[in-house]
Formats: structure tokens, sequence, C-alpha cells
């Protein structure tokens, strides 16, 4: 499982430019306001799914500034009924616990099951910022440097509008 410090070494490896920022665990978007976090940069909020039968897992990544309402987001998505995936299943496929779920945990999905859909809000952008799969930092990093990591790993990515 990569941890922060995996991720870290991972993002220098790469030799991709990002900001880290280390804090008090953070467990909502609310949590990172308080914190000052989300001044001045993007921030993610990230929603684990599965679909009604279990078969299917989704990372839907939006602008932490909108809503997400998962009958119309299933919908529109072509899925069917969502609902948010158990703490167990982000843990089996995403080696992640609740609140730190983050597009970087797709590093941790060895099958490369979690189907992703990320806001294209994002691609206009400097950076966006996530947690680098523990919630005591976050990482900003440009979005194409973001959408390349899920590319390469090898993950179904989608990039949608998000009202």
């Amino acid at each position: 499982m990569l941890g922060k410090q995996e991720i870290r070494a991972f993002l220098d490896e790469k030799g991709l430019k990002y900001e880290w920022i280390e804090h008090e665990a953070v467990y909502t978007i609310e949590d990172m306001v308080r914190l000052g976090l989300e001044e001045n940069k993007d921030v993610a909020k990230n929603l684990f799914l599965r679909d009604q039968k279990g078969k299917r897992h989704f990372l839907i990544v939006i602008r932490a500034d909108k809503q997400a309402n998962l009958k119309e987001l299933g919908e529109n998505l072509g899925i069917g009924k969502l609902s948010f995936a158990s703490e167990e299943r982000l843990e089996k496929y995403m080696k992640l616990k609740k609140g730190a779920v983050t597009p970087l945990g797709v590093l941790n999905d060895e099958n490369c099951a979690v189907e992703v859909f990320f806001d294209k809000d994002f691609l206009e952008m400097e950076k966006i910022g996530v947690h680098p799969n523990e919630n005591t930092a976050s990482v900003y990093l440009s979005p194409d440097d973001l959408l390349n990591i899920i590319r390469e790993h090898g993950n179904s990515l989608e990039i949608v509008s998000f009202a």
C-alpha cells in the first residue's frame, strides 16, 4: 500500500512539480475550509461509490463547491442507481480509510477496478488539491499530472461535466 510518504517519493521519482502541506486530520471539505487549505487553490471532493449490485465501483472527483445528487449522477453517467460504498469496500479496492478518499488511491487499486469520473472544470485550474492517501496532508499538483497518474496506472478515466 502506498501511504503518504510513498506518494511523495512517487511524485519525486516522476519529477512532478507539487506543493505539499502537512496538517491535522481532516474528514470533510468543511474541515479543510476551517484550516484554510482551500484558499487560492481548488480542492477536490472525492466520492467513492458503487452501483446497485455492488459489482462496479466509482471514484467521483468534483470541485469542492459542487453538490452531487447521486440519483441524477447515476442517471447522467448511464450507471443507474448509485450509493456510497462501505468502508470495507474502500479498504478492499483502494486501501484507504474513511476521510482519506483521493484520486491517488487508484495507485493502490491493483486490479484497476475503480472507474474514475473527473470534473472537467478542474482542467481550467492551475492546481488541484488532494490527499496523498492519508488525510493528514494535502498535495497540490496540476490537473494534467493527476490525470496522467490515473491513466498510466490503468484505471478507467472519464472527464465529465458536473453541475
